[in-house]
């Protein structure tokens, strides 16, 4: 797919401003910012940085939480053509300082309350050359020290060429589960593809419209609430942006602001549910809301299908992939219907393969590696070619994930292939244990890991968090998985959790579980029944 010329965050900045100049683009707190405000800030923001030497290519980091002035610091690189690198507010100094290193980046957006974690490692970083810290002490305005640094630039649009949709804006580091952070270089196309082959195929699975108001609840150092943000303003909606995600805020902004449209994860959605007083008028407003990131009980999505009362679309996607690329649907969305195991089918203009080790498609119903095809995937990964090469292929992404296609097209995931557990030779996928575990009635959530055994090479043991006010013991949830999964899936050993590791767009982290188990269990492990 050949990008159009204006699939641009700059065109998109002027077109709105041009034909919606009083329209809200960003609500945050108390604050509203027209999209002509916006318009005009970030070209102040965008000679700012040219008046200190960033030039197209240029890295531009932001340590902050989410406001108007985090999508302003984006606009401005894109107007500028410097990259904006988006850096996760909860890392220790040693992550912020290998993002910060491995980019490059020559200018650093910080907030006061993580400034200390930039004196701990700027000595080490000789292409950061300025720091404008976003806030000032006293002044409740999160970007007070950022207007100050822009005041006196002019409102008009900066000088230089004309963006365009295959150049680099965004670099996201993604998560590290299986290594150090790898920075995803997107493109601006990512931003356009999906709504507009949505709209050419007549599909309105996920879709933004002007009217909308868009709730933004995860952060924009991740594709998902980055990416959700982007489609928005796209669109010419009104974004609004959460600090920082509690559920009594969410649902208060989603009564009192008319919410149409959010994607959440479902662990948020479970939240946002449990909240004292919500009733089905709470979320009367919602037209559509979008989850993913997570696997979903049944059990939550049938809470969610009768209180939120709107169209629900589970959605599947990657940072590299840089937009959703599979989606189960709305109509899809029937209680019993077992194509809501699945993720759903592959999104108008994507396609979707399963393939074996030697990387040939297989035959329906056979599992194997997930790769998708989709025009808005990544650049690459920043400066690590042999990496880009592995995950792409004849443009084709290696999802890292073990599924299998159905013959009607549906797409069923099983597990994530670096996480497969294998006992004595045999696979065990943990989403399959988990997914068991989860129609338990004490059960919230689980995060089941391999821990290395002395005979089988490696035992599934399974963290457990249990629903308020219940609770089970190892010996019960041994017996309730019995009959329901081979014996050599059925863990060997259950631990209790208060809370499991999570990252901000709400995946558990299993590469922390496994680490704080394998701390525990030094002492060998009773053998798995195989």
């Amino acid at each position: 797919m050949e990008a159009p010329s204006h699939w641009t965050l700059t065109a998109t900045s002027a077109t709105q401003a041009h034909h919606r100049p009083d329209h809200p683009a960003i609500i945050c707190e108390d604050r509203r910012t027209s999209y002509a405000d916006l318009h005009r800030d970030t070209n102040r923001a965008a000679h700012a940085l040219l008046s200190v030497g960033i030039r197209p290519g240029s890295r531009v980091a932001f340590l902050g939480r989410e406001s108007e002035y985090f999508y302003t610091a984006i606009l401005a690189c894109a107007k500028v053509g410097a990259v904006l690198i988006p850096v996760n507010w909860r890392l220790t100094a040693a992550e912020v300082d290998h993002i910060l290193g491995d980019s490059g980046a020559e200018v650093l957006f910080v907030e006061s309350e993580f400034r200390h974690i930039v004196d701990r490692v700027g000595i080490g970083l000789p292409d950061l050359r300025h720091v404008v810290v976003t806030d000032r002490p006293g002044d409740p305005d999160p970007g007070a020290g950022m207007r100050a640094w822009w005041a006196g630039s002019p409102g008009t649009e900066p000088p230089g060429p004309a963006a365009r949709p295959d150049d680099a804006v965004v670099q996201i580091y993604t998560s590290g589960t299986t290594g150090r952070p790898k920075g995803v270089v997107l493109a601006h196309r990512s931003f356009f593809t999906l709504p507009a082959a949505s709209r050419d195929a007549g599909v309105d699975w996920i879709d933004w419209l002007p009217e909308d108001v868009s709730l933004i609840s995860l952060p924009g150092f991740g594709i998902a609430g980055l990416a959700w943000f982007m489609h928005g303003i796209n669109a010419g909606a009104t974004n609004v942006v959460m600090r920082v995600y509690i559920a009594q805020e969410a649902v208060r902004l989603t009564a009192e602001l008319g919410v149409t449209i959010t994607y959440a994860a479902p662990a948020q959605l479970q939240m946002m549910l449990d909240e004292q007083g919500v009733t089905k008028e709470t979320f009367a407003s919602l037209r559509k809301v979008a989850y993913g990131g997570a696997p979903i009980s049944e059990s939550l999505l049938g809470r969610c299908m009768e209180m939120l009362g709107c169209d629900l679309a589970q959605i599947y996607a990657s940072t590299e992939t840089g937009t959703v690329v599979v989606c189960l649907p709305p109509s899809a969305h029937v209680v019993g219907d077992p194509r809501m195991r699945s993720a759903g089918l592959a999104c108008p203009g994507t396609g979707v393969k399963v393939v074996d080790d030697a990387g040939r498609p297989v035959p329906a119903g056979t599992l194997g590696e997930v790769c998708v095809r989709t025009p808005a995937r990544m650049l690459g990964y920043w400066n690590l070619p042999e990496a880009t090469s592995s995950t792409i292929g004849d443009d084709w992404v290696r999802m890292g994930d073990i599924g299998y296609l159905a013959p009607d097209g549906y797409l069923y995931l099983c597990d994530r292939l670096s996480d497969t557990i294998i006992v004595a030779g045999q696979n065990v996928y943990p989403a399959e244990v988990e997914r068991a575990l989860a129609e338990h009635p004490a059960v919230a959530e689980s995060a089941v890991v391999g821990v290395p055994h002395e005979e089988w090479g490696e035992a599934v043991h399974a963290c457990v968090t249990f629903l308020p006010g219940l609770r089970a013991t190892p010996r019960e949830l041994l017996l309730f998985l019995h009959g329901r999964l081979a014996g050599y899936k059925v863990p060997v050993a259950f631990h209790v959790l208060d809370d499991l590791a999570r990252n901000p767009a709400g995946k558990i982290l299993r590469r922390e579980v496994r680490e704080q188990l394998r701390a525990a269990t030094a002492s060998p492990t009773p053998s798995p029944s195989v």
